[in-house]
């Protein structure tokens, strides 16, 4: 069997979907199934699945019945980086993440996780997953910050999976997020905007160095992000933290105009100030240096924006349906 914590949530119920079309269904599929549990429940409603376990009772689940796991893919997190608890992160982030860890390599079970390119903060040390320069990073929230002390905690760690590979999402987008509200990705919230008012809202650059609308982001399609998640567990490559995005940076304008055209509208956008509350925290500029996970053998071509666009947008959001 194999486990996908934050199964309910967008890449983990994305996660289950891709399981289930490669012909797997003996699948553990844990989450926080009590919150807001009506919101995420069409994720995974018509999935197949052998067991269904809460998040909080998963742990003792998983020390009692690890011989019967042969990989977990922990996709389980608090995810806001608008929250700034740290005590929220502390527990659901870090030391989850600690306890499914051990366990994985007390029992010899490989282990597939979330990190975030988060853990990068404002860029000023750059995007490039070598493990010497990981130290340095800075996160700029406190989901960054968990993520990054989680990774650091996993490579002082002498007792490890018999293969572990801690995966830096960078912008995720695609179906089964429309839980998320505002955490949702800005193509989920252009195609909301032109269907309800016809238009796009876009930040106003803040930065001397960036026009409005030309923030630029590395933007990955969800099917991709699965896709290298599966062939990581299945090939299991030399272990480490990997980039996952496409190593492409695009523009905010860019994509506001690939949801127009996949829409079939004209193109209208405006601009409004960043957010006072996460100003101080925003990213201008991600770009993956995607060189690690290529040596390591995956050589599928990822979706343009254009392209990923035109797929979530005509045979998901217009069509209300999910992965």
């Amino acid at each position: 069997m194999i486990v996908v914590t934050g199964a309910a949530g967008f890449i983990g119920s994305c996660m289950v979907s891709k399981l289930n079309k490669l012909g797997r269904n003996d699948i553990i599929i844990v989450d926080d199934f009590k919150k807001n549990a009506n919101n995420k429940k069409a994720n995974y409603s018509n999935l197949q699945f052998a067991k269904k376990i809460d998040r909080k009772e998963f742990i003792s689940w998983f020390e009692r019945n690890a011989t019967k796991i042969d990989g977990v893919y922990h996709l389980g997190a608090r995810t806001d980086t608008t929250e700034f608890d740290w005590k929220i992160f502390l527990e659901l982030n870090l030391n989850y993440s600690k306890n499914i860890w051990r366990i994985c390599a007390f029992n010899s079970i490989p282990l597939v996780y979330a990190s975030s390119a988060a853990t990068y903060g404002g860029g000023e040390n750059g995007y490039d997953d070598d493990h010497n320069k990981l130290p340095k990073l800075k996160p700029l929230n406190p989901y960054g910050r968990s993520k990054q002390d989680f990774d650091m905690w996993v490579l002082r760690q002498e007792t490890k999976p018999p293969f572990w590979a801690g995966m830096k999402f960078f912008n995720v987008y695609g179906p089964n997020e429309f839980h998320k509200q505002r955490m949702a990705s800005v193509i989920f919230h252009s195609y909301h905007q032109i269907r309800n008012n016809g238009l796009v809202k876009l930040f106003r650059s803040h930065n001397s160095n960036y026009e409005d609308g030309m923030q630029l982001r590395d933007f990955v399609y969800v099917k991709d992000l699965v896709s290298v998640l599966d062939f990581m567990m299945k090939n299991q490559p030399e272990s480490g933290i990997y980039n996952l995005g496409t190593g492409k940076a695009r523009s905010f304008y860019d994509l506001a105009n690939a949801t127009f055209e996949a829409m079939g509208e004209a193109s209208n956008i405006e601009y409004i100030d960043i957010p006072e509350d996460i100003r101080e925290k925003y990213q201008y500029f991600t770009e993956a240096k995607m060189k690690k996970l290529r040596n390591a053998g995956y050589k599928e071509e990822f979706y343009s924006l254009e392209e990923g666009i035109k797929d979530y947008v005509q045979n998901y959001l217009l069509t209300n349906l999910y992965y």
